[in-house]
C-alpha cells in the first residue's frame, strides 16, 4: 500500500546474533523479543524446517485485555496475497487458458484505458507501468482517514478504474514499479477466464488441495476470525492511544492484498509451491526468474509474484537467498520466506505496520532472517530496515 509516513534509516536495536540474548534462549525468540522492545505491539512467528515446527510470540495480541498473541491465529497477509494470485494465473497458463506474453487486453478488452499494450507477464512482474494505487481523490491521504474510511467498498472494476485515471508511470516493459493495481487486474483476469469468483478458484486450486483451513479472501467481510494479534496503528497524535484497525474492509486490494491466513498455512503454501506441488517445473522456473528491485543494490529482486532476498547484506558472505513475499496493510506486517529447496521456511506477522518506527520495522525483518542465518554483517539492521521500507 501507499506509504503515508516517511521511513528513516533504521535506529539501533537489540537483536538476536549480537551476543545480547540470554543464554539458552532460541535466537528466533530473542529476535521476537527485540522486535517488541523496538516498538512492535505484538509479533508471532512459525518456522518449519528439518528440526520440526517452531512457534514463537512476543508482546501482546490485545492491548485491552493484555492477552498474548496466538501463534495459531489469523492475520491480514497484505501483499503476500500476490503470490496466491500469481500462482492462479500461472495455473491458467499451464492449462493453456492464457499466454503470459500476450496483451491482457486480449482477455479483458476495454478494461485499461492506455493505448500501449500491457502483457500478463508485465503485470505479474511489476513492469507494466500501471500506477501503484488508487488516485489520491479516491483513497486515504491522512492517517485519520485510515480510521474513518475503514468500511468503504470498492468493486473489482471500480478499484482498477479509480487507479487508471492516472497516467502510466513509464512505457510497459521499460522499467519497474510496484503496482497493487496490476494485481487487481490479474485477479479479475482469473475470474474472467474461469467464469467463477476469485475465492472459489482459490479454494479449488490452492487452499482446498493443500488443506489451508485458515486462508480465504474476505472481500467486504471486515472481520479477522480468531486474530493472531489485533492490528493497531497510531493514527492520532498523543495522548490518543493506538487505534484498533483489525476490523476493516480491504476490498480495494481485491487481488493485491486482501487475503487472510495464518503462519502455518503460509509456510505450507510456500513449501508446496517451491516443492513443485502447484506448478509445472517450467512455469515455476519462470516465476523465479527475477528483475532487480530498483534502489536495493541487488539485495531484493522480483519474479512473477515472488520476492527474492539476498541475506548476505545482513548475515555476511555465504548467506542464502530466500524466496517468498512480504505484506503490509493497515495494522499488519507479514514476512513469509523459504529457502530455495523448500526445506525450511518462516512466517512472521507483527503490528503495527504503517506507523511502525524504522526500528520496529527492522526488528521483524531480523526475526525472519534469524531462521536462516545469524545477522552479523556491518549495517545489518539498516539493511533490514530498508527491506521493510521498500514494501511501502
Amino acid at each position: 500500500m501507499r506509504r503515508l509516513v516517511v521511513s528513516a534509516a533504521c535506529a539501533v536495536l537489540v537483536c538476536a546474533g549480537t551476543g545480547t540474548a540470554a543464554a539458552g534462549v532460541d535466537p528466533r525468540q530473542a529476535a521476537l523479543d527485540a522486535a517488541v522492545q523496538a516498538g512492535n505491539v505484538g509479533v508471532v512467528a512459525v518456522a518449519a524446517d528439518a528440526a520440526g515446527r517452531w512457534r514463537g510470540r512476543a508482546g501482546v495480541g490485545d492491548v485491552v485485555t493484555g492477552a498474548k498473541p496466538d501463534t495459531g491465529g489469523r492475520f491480514r497477509i497484505g501483499s503476500v496475497s500476490k503470490t496466491f494470485t500469481a500462482t492462479l494465473v500461472l495455473k491458467l497458463a499451464a492449462k493453456g487458458r492464457l499466454q503470459l506474453d500476450h496483451p491482457v487486453a486480449e482477455y479483458l478488452p476495454g478494461l485499461l484505458p492506455y493505448p500501449e499494450p500491457i502483457t500478463v507477464r508485465q503485470l505479474l512482474q511489476h513492469t507494466s507501468g500501471l500506477p501503484r494505487d488508487l488516485a489520491p481523490q479516491y483513497t486515504w491521504t491522512s492517517l485519520p482517514e485510515l480510521d474513518t474510511e475503514r468500511f468503504v467498498h470498492f468493486g473489482e472494476v471500480e478499484a482498477i478504474h479509480d487507479s487508471t485515471v492516472q497516467p502510466l508511470l513509464f512505457p510497459p516493459g521499460t522499467s519497474w514499479s510496484y503496482s497493487n493495481t496490476g494485481y487487481n487486474v490479474l485477479a479479475l483476469l482469473v475470474e474472467k477466464l474461469t467464469g467463477r469468483r476469485f475465492e472459489q478458484v482459490l479454494a479449488d486450486w490452492i487452499t482446498g488441495p493443500l488443506h489451508l483451513a485458515d486462508t480465504f479472501l474476505p472481500r467486504d467481510f471486515p472481520l479477522v476470525p480468531r486474530p493472531a494479534v489485533h492490528g493497531y496503528e497510531q493514527l492520532y497524535p498523543a495522548p490518543h492511544g493506538l487505534t484498533d484497525v483489525t476490523v476493516y474492509n480491504l476490498s480495494r486490494y481485491f487481488g493485491a492484498g486482501n487475503i487472510i491466513s495464518s503462519a502455518t498455512d503460509l509456510n505450507r503454501f510456500f513449501h508446496a509451491l517451491f516443492g513443485g506441488e502447484l506448478l509445472p517445473p517450467a512455469l515455476l522456473a519462470q516465476m523465479k526468474t527475477t528483475v532487480p528491485w530498483p534502489g536495493q543494490g541487488g539485495v531484493l529482486a522480483y519474479g512473477l509474484g515472488l520476492m527474492r532476498v539476498s541475506l548476505s547484506a545482513i548475515c555476511g558472505p555465504g548467506a542464502p537467498d530466500v524466496w517468498g513475499h512480504a505484506g503490509d496493510v493497515p495494522g499488519y506486517s507479514t514476512w513469509s520466506m523459504s529457502d530455495e529447496t523448500a526445506t525450511r521456511g518462516i512466517t512472521v506477522a507483527a503490528s503495527p505496520d504503517i506507523t511502525a518506527t524504522p526500528a520496529a520495522a527492522a526488528g521483524r525483518v531480523m526475526a525472519m532472517v534469524t531462521e536462516f542465518c545469524a545477522p552479523a554483517a556491518p549495517g545489518a539492521q539498516a539493511h533490514a530496515g530498508r527491506l521493510e521500507a521498500a514494501m511501502r
